[in-house]
């Protein structure tokens, strides 16, 4: 799944620092208010990616507080570039969750 940058606007999710989103997540078009409002998806189907999602920040936790601790310690080069590489994916992978879980929620029936 692709989560593009305009979906991420479409949600006011920002990522994390506020910058632009990447050149690699603008590969969707944005999508017109009354196609989203027609877009439901139905409650069992969302039941179930729901769980999925909450499964997934579960894992992202796991890997959020692993990145927090190698940061602890004192690294050499090329592991401090590879810590920075792992954050920088751990927040873009926080941000399009998020996103995810926004918008399952946004489309569920109420």
């Amino acid at each position: 799944m692709n989560v593009g940058c305009n979906t991420l606007r479409r949600l006011e999710t920002a990522t994390s620092a506020g910058e632009a989103c990447p050149p690699e997540y603008m590969s969707e078009p944005m999508q017109t208010a009354a196609s989203d409002a027609a877009a439901e998806i139905p409650e069992e189907l969302a039941l179930e990616v729901r769980k999925l999602a909450h499964d997934l920040s579960n894992a992202l936790e796991i890997i959020v507080q692993t990145s927090y601790l190698l940061g602890t310690v004192e690294l050499k080069e090329p592991a401090v570039e590879w810590l920075r590489m792992l954050e920088s994916g751990v927040h873009k992978a926080l941000d399009i969750n998020l996103a995810l879980r926004e918008y399952i929620k946004a489309h569920t029936p109420k």
